[in-house]
């Protein structure tokens, strides 16, 4: 097709689409409302729907008050028996996709339900939604004279009594629109190959001689394929390989520890970064805004959204609220219902909100990934910036990183334990921990109380890991590729004492 007229029709579809956001920028809470009542409405007569009389209710408070909130260890037995084939249970429509996902503490598989109506109107609707707001916001732009790589996981798909499981990608890869896959490198064939460093070279070999416009991919996997780009080819910076590549949309772990090396590799101050949040369970907001890091909740993709505020959550005082009632610079976990079939689902997810006009986010961690042995309440949002902070201030480059607790022995006070991989260390690594320390005291005001006169906290404990060692451990636990990522942060001393008997 003509480069002259897909510029034609992706503009078409821009301001059709532009039109249907307006709605919910100026309705929000309207849509919201009358997109609860269409998903109640759809599964009154499944299973889940009878068991609470779905047909009863007319309102959000009766809702609220009727169903609990649930965890996937609530919602299994019904997956389970979903995926062994039975219908109308949680969603009237045949649920044949499964989302296969073992979570970065948990070893147990969980399989999340992908309806035809999340799949299309949910994570495809992102997709195109995606490119409609960088077109709108780059009118110059030339994405479509090339091709967009996208670096998805490696897993196959597997067939278990007439359902599907898989990686979400793989999932993707298979059902894509022909418009897709006609606008992406590499093929299928080689997207979904099965042996991570196998693929990882055969996506080198075949995307270095195509004309890439864009990249697509969460940061940690995307940066080892770059490099091995530029490792095959011998080229200094990625744009002596593909001269019109403009953008990155990336999503899946925070972004901040790998921006210098992105940068480095991408040495074009018009390169642009634009960033998604998306999982499993759905694409829920997408960077709508050049150079920033908020992020447009979408409000008519078929999830319905509450929030429990995080200075309560699992407490007796934990309370559930609505979008209406969210304030900017407040934690939150988010609780989903969805097309797909999940009913006031626990994502695991933090979210802190900068705008209400309209809503928009960032991601701020896990419920289950922070630090607060000790009433530091430490998130992945604080030591991103934190570790930013002290690499700048020491010249040095990060890689990964996780933390966990040294907890208190008789007398002796706790700390924190750090294993932290750098690209190019510190000088001096006690210098780093210093302004690691200090920084985390800036952005952190109850880690601060702690460490005060080491009222509590004594100064962090920092190991410099050995080269490639999250990388082993990743091989080791059949972790390589997709959504796979460290846990950053943990309450429990687990995986820190797995990767010190691996760092040696």
């Amino acid at each position: 097709m003509p480069i002259p007229l897909v510029h034609s029709i992706a503009s078409w579809f821009l301001k059709k689409r532009i039109h249907q956001m307006e709605l919910f920028l100026k309705y929000p809470h309207d849509v919201q409302q009358e997109l609860l009542h269409q998903l109640i409405d759809k599964a009154k007569d499944t299973e889940i729907g009878k068991k609470y009389a779905f047909h009863e209710l007319k309102n959000y408070d009766q809702f609220a008050a009727r169903l609990p909130i649930s965890s996937y260890e609530d919602m299994q037995p019904h997956i389970e028996r979903s995926r062994k084939g039975e219908n109308n249970i949680l969603w009237p429509t045949t649920i044949k996709w499964f989302a296969q996902s073992s979570g970065t503490t948990n070893a147990r598989s969980k399989y999340i339900p992908v309806s035809n109506e999340s799949l299309e109107n949910c994570h495809y609707a992102a997709s195109k939604d995606l490119l409609c707001m960088y077109l709108n916001n780059n009118e110059d732009s030339q994405l479509f004279s090339g091709k967009g790589l996208r670096l998805g996981g490696s897993k196959e798909l597997y067939e278990n009594n007439g359902t599907v499981y898989g990686d979400l990608s793989a999932i993707l890869i298979d059902n894509m629109p022909f418009w897709a896959e006609m606008s992406s490198t590499p093929t299928s064939d080689v997207s979904l190959l099965s042996d991570w460093e196998i693929k990882m070279q055969a996506i080198v070999n075949e995307t270095i001689q195509t004309n890439v416009t864009s990249l697509a991919g969460v940061p940690s996997w995307m940066l080892v394929l770059l490099n091995n780009v530029l490792e095959t080819t011998g080229k200094n910076n990625l744009f002596e390989v593909w001269p019109n590549l403009e953008v990155y949309f990336h999503g899946g772990v925070s972004f901040e520890p790998y921006l210098d090396q992105y940068k480095q590799i991408l040495p074009r101050d018009s390169f642009k970064y634009y960033e998604i949040y998306n999982a499993s369970e759905g694409f829920f907001a997408i960077q709508d805004q050049n150079n920033s890091k908020d992020l447009l909740l979408m409000l008519d993709y078929g999830i319905f959204y509450e929030f429990i505020p995080m200075d309560a959550y699992g407490t007796p005082d934990q309370k559930i609220i609505q979008l209406s009632e969210v304030e900017v610079n407040k934690n939150y976990a988010v609780v989903i219902t969805t097309n797909a079939g999940l009913w006031r689902y626990k994502i695991g997810d933090t979210v802190r909100f900068t705008s209400t006009n309209p809503y928009r986010i960032r991601v701020s961690g896990r419920t289950k990934h922070h630090i607060n042995v000790f009433g530091e309440e430490l998130i992945i949002e604080n030591t991103d910036v934190a570790l930013g902070i002290a690499a700048k201030e020491t010249q040095s480059e990060i890689v990964d990183y996780t933390a966990a607790p040294i907890f208190m022995k008789g007398k002796e006070k706790g700390a924190h334990e750090w294993i932290i991989e750098f690209k190019n260390p510190p000088q001096n690594l006690e210098d780093f921990n210093t302004k690691l320390d200090n920084a985390l005291r800036s952005v952190n005001s109850d880690y601060d109380a702690k460490r005060f006169n080491n009222t509590t906290l004594n100064a962090p404990v920092v190991h410099s890991a050995r080269q490639d060692l999250f990388y082993d451990w990743l091989k080791l636990n059949n972790k390589l590729g997709g959504q796979h990522k460290i846990p950053r942060l943990s309450n429990r001393r687990d995986f820190v004492e797995e990767l010190l008997k691996l760092n040696k």
